[in-house]
């Protein structure tokens, strides 16, 4: 899950940096402040999924969740495009965009499973332990 989603964003954004002129601009904004912006972008928001990939191995749930849903964030963005206009780019690209918020959801979708498991294996041990 962490891996396709830091594959189908990092495709989208080294692309997005690479033809920015393709995209949509932001008004007040240089094409070079854009690609720096996007460019830049990924590889924080790709710190915050080795952050919650270490946390879990660590077990710190809550951390890595909040890590993950900070790394969601990035395929979220992706709809911003469409703030500003619709990208004039060839259809695999632009296909990206989509598996970019689909990959974010499917974040969402696991860290909801994992906040709900750990209340429930929580709730489990308190009330085995006050038996």
């Amino acid at each position: 899950m962490l891996l396709g989603s830091l594959l189908t964003t990092g495709l989208h954004y080294a692309h997005n940096t690479i033809r920015a002129e393709d995209y949509p601009p932001v008004e007040g904004l240089s094409l070079l402040a854009t690609r720096f912006l996007v460019g830049g972008g990924w590889f924080l928001f790709a710190a915050f999924a080795v952050l919650a990939f270490v946390a879990y191995r660590r077990r710190r749930y809550w951390a890595a969740n909040a890590y993950l849903l900070v790394f969601s964030l990035s395929g979220l963005a992706s709809l911003g495009h469409f703030f500003f206009g619709v990208p004039a780019i060839p259809a695999f690209w632009f296909a990206t965009i989509f598996t970019d918020v689909l990959s974010s959801l499917v974040i969402w979708a696991f860290v909801g499973w994992v906040a709900a498991t750990i209340r429930t294996t929580h709730a489990a041990r308190a009330e085995a332990l006050g038996a």
